[in-house]
């Protein structure tokens, strides 16, 4: 499964979403991670990526840069996912599909329980850190 993620950036810092509860899918229920999702038929990755953050945040961004690419298999199917990054200069969204969000130093990033597959830009991030702005 092709998906798409964007790791916001505020000040510096990361934004860090919370998945909602999920009885029949605890390898992704109440962990953090990068807002995005599938990539649909037809879509670039940035259009996808874009139609993502509308949906799960009301949020628009402009200056989406692609920064990491990695495959990770869970239980029941395989995603093949792409990070891109974006600089936003205020913190006006809403919160339609997470429970709560944090503002994260680079260097706290595994303090929080992520979505397994977004452990290896975690660990990108924190050794090369973000092109400039």
């Amino acid at each position: 499964m092709k998906v798409v993620a964007a790791i916001l950036i505020y000040d510096k810092k990361v934004l860090a979403f919370k998945r909602p509860y999920a009885k029949k899918k605890p390898q992704i229920s109440l962990k953090y991670e990068f807002p995005g999702g599938k990539v649909k038929r037809n879509e670039t990755e940035v259009f996808s990526l874009k139609r993502e953050l509308m949906e799960e945040l009301e949020l628009k961004v402009k200056n989406l840069k692609k920064y990491f690419k990695t495959s990770h298999n869970y239980v029941d199917y395989k995603v093949d996912i792409s990070f891109y990054i974006s600089y936003i200069d205020s913190l006006n969204f809403n919160l339609n599909v997470h429970d709560e969000y944090k503002i994260v130093n680079v260097k706290h990033l595994k303090s929080l329980d992520w979505l397994q597959a977004d452990y290896a830009v975690i660990d990108h991030i924190q050794k090369f850190g973000f092109p400039k702005n």
